[in-house]
């Protein structure tokens, strides 16, 4: 074997999917179990080993000092936890609930601004073309405020008819009548 045969073989063992490189791969990952307690640690290599058949259950339910049954059911969350982080994850960055919030509150302040912005141009646009400013609503008030009697509304059309009896009257000489001993319309002559 030539020297530069024996240096291309050894280069072909170091590549990504050579047998030697998955002989350095940790199940899991390195960084498996890190941020889990020692005792989450070891429920889970006793239920792999029972998994494996290294162990039986009974003899994985005394090594971790419990009974049977209550060994089968921290297998069976394991196992359904495990089917779980099977599910397809979406593609991305997820947003947590406080980013979420962060991202509304500063939405609600943006739009606060802009209605405020707004406002302000409606004022000077009144302003420009003469129009009074707009009276606050009946409805809004100061708490503990005295409310202002509502006015009771006079009928126009009331007020239109007594002002044509008093200049027909004033014409014919005869004093007007009053609104309130006037009669009701089509009860008199025609």
């Amino acid at each position: 074997m030539s020297p530069g045969a024996h240096d291309t073989a050894a280069k072909t063992t170091d590549r990504p999917g050579s047998k030697r490189s998955r002989q350095r791969h940790t199940p899991g990952g390195a960084g498996l179990g890190k941020d889990a307690g020692q005792e989450a640690q070891r429920l889970a290599a006793a239920i792999l080993e029972v998994l494996a058949g290294l162990r039986s259950p009974a003899q994985a339910a005394e090594a971790l000092g419990m009974s049977p049954p209550r060994y089968f059911q921290v297998e069976a969350r394991a196992m359904q936890a495990l089917v779980a982080s099977c599910e397809a994850r979406p593609r991305g960055r997820s947003k947590s609930a406080e980013k979420e919030l962060a991202d509304l509150r500063r939405q609600c302040d943006r739009l606060q601004r802009e209605v405020s912005r707004q406002q302000t141009l409606l004022r000077l646009a009144q302003r420009t073309i003469g129009l009074p400013s707009p009276k606050a609503k009946a409805g809004v008030s100061t708490p503990g405020a005295k409310r202002k009697r509502t006015r009771r509304p006079v009928v126009r059309a009331l007020r239109a008819a007594e002002a044509l009896h008093r200049r027909s009257q004033e014409t014919d000489g005869a004093p007007p009548p009053s609104s309130a001993a006037a009669a009701p319309a089509g009860s008199g002559p025609s």
